[in-house]
């Protein structure tokens, strides 16, 4: 009998955590990219979202803070002057604008 079957048969639950360790593995490597942009969907949605709700159709900001929360945490910082969204999550920046009433509000470019 080979090393191989013999490490199976006297060690089946390694053998199923090694080969799960592998699959995720694989998940992993073909969903990279993916995976990489996913915290600035976060921040991005939460200002876009939160711009709109405030100056797009002008509810007040509790109301407005509780439409946008999320399980995964983020902070939110109002510019009502300029009328403008800083929106920080999972360690990425977003910004969103009021660009008028037609055209409601927008991401800005990413923050530095």
């Amino acid at each position: 009998m080979n090393a191989r079957k013999a490490f199976i048969r006297r060690r089946p639950f390694s053998s199923l955590g090694i080969l799960l360790l592998l699959i995720l593995a694989g998940l992993i490597w073909n969903w990279r990219v993916q995976l990489q942009v996913f915290p600035s969907i976060i921040s991005a949605y939460t200002a876009k979202e939160y711009c709109s709700c405030r100056f797009v159709m002008n509810n007040p900001a509790d109301y407005c803070r509780s439409y946008v929360k999320q399980w995964l945490p983020s902070t939110l910082d109002e510019d009502a002057l300029n009328k403008r969204i800083t929106a920080t999550g999972l360690g990425r920046e977003s910004e969103a604008r009021w660009e008028g009433p037609r055209q409601g509000c927008r991401l800005s470019s990413p923050v530095p």
